[in-house]
C-alpha cells in the first residue's frame, strides 16, 4: 500500500475517474465496539454481549455498529492519501449509503475509494468519492456509498 500525496486542487482534479487506492486492514475489536456503544448510548446486545450473541445471534458473534464502520472512513481514507497545503477538511455529505453485510467482532476491514468528481467552489474543493468498506475473506463489502469531503486549500 502506497500512500498518495496530493498537494493542490489541480492534482486532486487529475485523479477524477480513478481508483485512488485501498487502505490497510483495520481489525474491529470488542473494545472498540464497546467504546462506540458508550459514546453513542447504543448498548444493544448484538454489539456488546458476546455470550448472548454467540447463543442468539445469526452471526454467532457481536457485530460492529453500522455507524462505527462509517466513522472509520476518515481514518482509513487518510491511509490512502495525504492531502497537503490544507487549511481544513470537512466531512460534507454521504449519499447512497448501503449496509450490505455485518462486520463481526475481530473482522478486518479496509477502504477502497474511487474519486468520482471534484468541483471548485471558489477555492474549496468538493471531492466526491465512491467508497466500499471491504471485509477480509468476504465477497460482499460491509457498505458502499458516496462520501463528499470539502478541502480548503492554502492560498
Amino acid at each position: 500500500m502506497t500512500k498518495r500525496t496530493i498537494s493542490s486542487l489541480a492534482e486532486l482534479e487529475g485523479l477524477v475517474g480513478q481508483e485512488v487506492g485501498v487502505s490497510a486492514y483495520h481489525t474491529v475489536t470488542q473494545e472498540q465496539i464497546n467504546q462506540f456503544a458508550a459514546a453513542t448510548l447504543d448498548h444493544q446486545w448484538i454489539h456488546t454481549d458476546p455470550e448472548r450473541a454467540l447463543a442468539e445471534s445469526p452471526f454467532k458473534a457481536t457485530i460492529a455498529h453500522g455507524y462505527l464502520t462509517v466513522a472509520l472512513l476518515p481514518y482509513l481514507w487518510q491511509q490512502i492519501v495525504a492531502i497537503e497545503n490544507l487549511k481544513m477538511q470537512v466531512n460534507y455529505e454521504i449519499e447512497q449509503l448501503r449496509f450490505n453485510q455485518a462486520v463481526t467482532v475481530n473482522s478486518q476491514v479496509r477502504l477502497r475509494a474511487t474519486l468520482l468528481s471534484v468541483a471548485n467552489l471558489r477555492g474549496i474543493a468538493k471531492a466526491r468519492l465512491q467508497v466500499a468498506l471491504e471485509i477480509l475473506d468476504s465477497k460482499k463489502p460491509a457498505y458502499t456509498g458516496v462520501i463528499t469531503f470539502l478541502y480548503h486549500f492554502q492560498d
